[in-house]
């Protein structure tokens, strides 16, 4: 039985592939709703939320029930359960029962109340913190939605590269194999040998190869896009949005750096540490001063469980200022200090950083548009070399090598050309991202 090749099984799957339409401005909106990345960064913005309300519960009282149960033959533990108990009687006062009276226990419930008066602003900042810290949280979100589109735009149009990489290996093949005719035409017209006929095999073999290698890549590159919506590996898509060349003015890199300044979620979350910083220093400064809070119980007390016993209740306002305890509220007083000077400079560093971050992909963006000029003239050039060629080589004016010489310069410049429209359509999108403006409605998506 004839041995199917592995080119020939990559070319019979490929129409597999066309089963569901996919634009990149639809692969942005499911990546945004199925990706885990965007699920993981909301959940732990919905966890800051819940430390704002833990933060304000310092404002509230708090509610406290107890039940124990003890027993003993202590005779202050014994005269006191008993007057607890409203239980103690005259026969109690006598002395041999009051030095070793025997085993006695006592069903304790108790109800407390504690409420905060002043506390040097403690849970005022701690609130202020857990506040800045919702949204440092919810510019992650931002920060994670804006990583995955562009995480996306790499994908798709890298699935689109490798696509039309695989088109560009075919051609090549097609006309390599036509060149073999036309070798084979010249060899029995007498003007040429079994030499050229070889060569051109060999050429057309490794036109083969670049066919198989590249369908394969085809196949990696649409699991990688499939891993970047946050779908299942082996979904199938007909992408549509085809690999062209952006119309992008050149605006100058002081507008992005600009906007990034703005914009970008980096920047606001360094500032925000900054302010969370500030907010802890105060926090720990507070130790520095007392607090004051009131407590009332209400205690019943019993022989048994389940009888009634005397009740009792209890109110009080105290206040604690702690005069020394080990330097802690000094050291936690320069701890803060160091952290906040710390989130200064972080915060400038991520500035510089980011400034660049914009200048490269700027420049990248740059580079590929002129790279785009220079590749689709070299394609242009290329083919019609070819063609001339071709025809010189049937006349029998130019030699093999010349015309492999173009068959190869012909694909490279289709891949160069193809190479430089991903790059500047990657570009344009990680210069968004750099500036902090990179959304589900960006033009770069168009």
């Amino acid at each position: 039985m004839k041995t199917i090749k592995p080119g020939i099984l990559i070319l019979l799957a490929l129409p597999l592939f066309a089963q569901n339409p996919l634009s990149l401005e639809e692969a942005v909106r499911i990546a945004l709703n199925e990706h885990p990345s965007i699920e993981a960064s909301t959940a732990k913005a919905d966890a800051a939320g819940t430390r704002v309300k833990q933060a304000h519960g310092g404002y509230l009282p708090r509610l406290n029930w107890q039940e124990t149960v003890d027993g003993s033959n202590n005779p202050i533990y014994v005269f006191g359960s008993k007057l607890t108990q409203r239980n103690f009687t005259m026969n109690d006062f006598a002395i041999d029962r009051l030095n070793a009276p025997g085993f006695y226990n006592n069903f304790q419930t108790q109800l407390s109340l504690e409420q905060t008066i002043y506390d040097a602003g403690q849970t005022k900042n701690q609130k202020k913190a857990a506040q800045l810290g919702q949204v440092i949280a919810s510019e992650q979100i931002r920060s994670t939605s804006q990583q995955v589109i562009a995480r996306v735009v790499q994908t798709y149009h890298g699935a689109v590269l490798a696509a039309e990489s695989l088109k560009v290996a075919q051609e090549a093949v097609k006309s390599a194999g036509a060149d073999r005719d036309r070798a084979a035409s010249v060899r029995d017209a007498g003007m040429a040998t079994d030499a050229d006929v070889l060569s051109i095999e060999v050429h057309l073999a490794a036109m083969r190869e670049q066919e198989i290698a590249r369908g394969y890549d085809l196949e990696v590159a649409l699991a990688a896009l499939n891993e970047a919506l946050g779908l299942p590996l082996d979904t199938k898509h007909d992408m549509t949005t085809p690999l062209t060349a952006l119309d992008i003015s050149g605006r100058p890199v002081v507008d992005y750096e600009s906007q990034a300044a703005q914009e970008r979620p980096e920047l606001r979350q360094a500032g925000l540490a900054s302010q969370i910083a500030g907010t802890q220093s105060h926090a720990a400064r507070s130790g520095y001063w007392p607090r004051v809070f009131a407590r009332a119980v209400f205690e019943v007390d019993r022989k048994k469980f389940v009888t009634d016993g005397g009740g009792n209740w209890y109110f009080g306002a105290t206040m604690q200022w702690n005069l020394f305890n080990g330097h802690q509220t000094k050291e936690r007083v320069r701890e803060a200090t160091h952290m906040l000077r710390s989130a200064e400079a972080e915060k400038r560093r991520a500035d510089s950083g980011i400034r660049l971050q914009v200048r490269k992909a700027h420049a990248d963006l740059m580079s590929a548009r002129e790279r785009i000029e220079v590749a689709t003239a070299a394609v242009t050039q290329a083919e019609e070399s070819l063609r001339i060629t071709q025809n010189r080589y049937e006349a029998g004016l130019a030699t093999v090598t010349d015309l492999l010489r173009n068959e190869t310069a012909v694909m490279e410049s289709r891949t160069r050309r193809l190479a430089a429209i991903y790059d500047q359509r990657v570009a344009a999108a990680m210069l968004e991202l750099a500036a902090g403006i990179l959304s589900e409605d960006s033009d770069v998506l168009k």
